[in-house]
């Protein structure tokens, strides 16, 4: 057994189809199967189950492929570790987000006060992140949905309200609060299944025997605010936009919702089977240790009147 069938066997795994396997391993489909067939003589078992053309990991693939996981894991941390000492630098610090919005201030400052430390940034869903953890191709996920697994710790970041926001002229534009009831029928601009708000919107209304009607939706959170301006439809954003809106030119008004736990939490989460570079550990400790984002939220009224000067 050596380490070629073992990253052979992981794609193959991955892809569950050996052409493509090979197209991405660069090697010929009839050299990938004997290396498989090797490796499986070799263990004594089969670890595909095979229908024609077709291949499936049976339950003995899926038990080897946690341990060929963990044990090429291991070789890269060691590969990159090597790397690290070698280099005159803190090393590499990656970071995935669902929003840039959210993170890129604290990125700055911690670039600012460690220029040597290699900073990367990733733009993913929830789902995204829980794969970029496991296949350890990022140290730490910033996460406004729970990302749960054995292998995973986290820590809580901030704890904000999240707000309606609507159109100036809107009719409920100088409401206070309103219920979701209230807002059944109004078209929502809003995020694609799989980024918190589109989540946070499905749960609020679900509670309520309701759905919500989605005028529009997209990837990117940070643009909602725009579309809501351009009177697409309201939608729901979370309080740090709205602080950084009232220093833009993207005047909405602002509206608390009445219902329970309409708010976001933000946590840094990270494997702890993953080997951190020195850059990744001051990162950690840089993130935690000060206050992520502004916890106290002015009356939205003012916020109008601010937004207006």
């Amino acid at each position: 057994m050596d380490l070629l069938q073992l990253r052979y066997f992981r794609t193959v795994a991955r892809y569950e189809h050996m052409s493509r396997a090979a197209e991405e391993l660069c090697v010929a489909q009839p050299s990938l199967s004997r290396t498989i067939a090797r490796l499986e003589a070799e263990l004594g078992s089969p670890l595909f189950d095979r229908q024609g053309r077709r291949i499936r990991l049976n339950q003995y693939g899926a038990i080897f492929l946690r341990h060929v996981d963990r044990a090429l894991s291991e070789l890269d941390d060691g590969r990159r570790a090597i790397r690290e000492a070698r280099d005159t630098g803190l090393g590499r610090v990656s970071v995935a987000s669902e929003t840039l919005l959210t993170i890129t201030p604290l990125l700055g400052s911690f670039r600012a006060a460690h220029p040597r430390a290699d900073v990367r940034l990733f733009q993913s869903t929830a789902e995204e992140m829980d794969r970029q953890l496991r296949a350890r191709e990022v140290d730490f996920c910033v996460a406004s949905q729970p990302l749960s697994g054995t292998h995973l710790e986290s820590v809580e970041l901030a704890r904000e309200e999240v707000l309606l926001a609507v159109p100036y002229g809107h009719r409920l534009d100088g409401r206070e609060s309103v219920t979701i009831p209230e807002i059944a029928d109004e078209p929502f601009v809003t995020t694609r299944l799989g980024h918190w708000q589109r989540a946070l919107l499905d749960r609020l209304f679900a509670e309520e025997g309701l759905a919500p009607l989605v005028s529009c939706e997209g990837d990117e959170p940070g643009a909602s605010q725009n579309m809501i301006s351009a009177g697409l439809g309201i939608g729901l954003i979370p309080a740090v936009s709205r602080q950084v809106g009232t220093h833009t030119s993207v005047p909405v008004a602002w509206v608390h919702v009445e219902a329970p736990d309409c708010h976001r939490v933000l946590t840094l989460v990270w494997n702890r089977e993953t080997h951190l570079s020195e850059a990744a550990l001051r990162f950690r400790e840089f993130i935690t240790s000060r206050p992520f984002m502004t916890h106290h939220l002015p009356d939205p009224r003012r916020d109008r009147a601010h937004d207006h000067s």
